[in-house]
């Protein structure tokens, strides 16, 4: 049973973001209110948790193999992937292990499978256009022939609608790895190195257990 809603003829879906502001929690096991100051407290502990979990996820992903296997979209059996990127990576049986000493729920698992699945679904544009740069490289990589240019758009999906300075940009990062190492990097993952990870939790990839939000007074208030 699919929990999307139902769109009729010339309707599509938007997707909209409000900044909250966690002022205070409860204790689920003893039903008392938590101060601000132990909240963020324990909400920045989990933040560093998830943020050194997602890390070695992506440590043992972020690779040519790996992200392409992501981006088909498809598992080994031929099955589609989910949309979401936690149940695609848990199709995949691409996991995660938690610190030892350290016991967390699975939503908190969801939310590092998420948080890694979306980083690694996005590197897959880099990694196609730093490897159409690459093939294609020109005589003077400050500045491409007519003939470059068309080379150069044909060797990277999409390149026809590609703004040049996007081509620039990563030709000029291309450049200053060969003059440091004298020789062009392999692929962006030896180019750009581990990704950057960011520290936040994404509650999207949880259920009702882990967040909830609802109307609270007048219009424009939820807690």
């Amino acid at each position: 049973m699919s929990r999307k809603l139902a769109l009729a003829s010339g309707e599509a879906v938007r997707t909209a973001c409000a900044r909250g502001l966690l002022r205070t929690g409860v204790d689920e096991a003893s039903g008392g209110v938590v101060s601000r100051a132990v909240l963020a407290e324990r909400v920045g502990w989990c933040a560093d948790l998830v943020v050194g979990m997602v890390g070695a996820l992506l440590g043992a992903h972020c690779n040519a193999t790996d992200v392409d296997v992501l981006a088909s979209g498809v598992d080994a059996s031929g099955r589609r992937l989910p949309s979401n990127a936690w149940m695609a990576l848990r199709r995949l049986g691409w996991t995660t292990t938690v610190p030892e000493g350290v016991r967390v729920n699975d939503r908190i698992v969801r939310m590092v499978q998420e948080q890694a699945g979306r980083v690694l679904r996005s590197v897959k544009w880099r990694v196609d256009l730093t490897a159409g740069v690459l093939s294609t490289w020109p005589a003077d990589p400050r500045r491409r022939t007519p003939l470059e240019w068309d080379q150069v758009r044909a060797a990277v999906p999409g390149g026809q609608g590609l703004p040049s300075t996007v081509v620039k940009g990563r030709t000029r990062q291309a450049a200053a790895f060969l003059t440091t190492n004298g020789r062009l990097p392999v692929d962006v993952f030896e180019l750009e190195g581990a990704p950057r990870v960011t520290r936040m939790l994404l509650l999207a990839a949880c259920d009702r257990q882990q967040a909830t939000i609802e109307r609270s007074g007048p219009v424009g208030r939820s807690v």
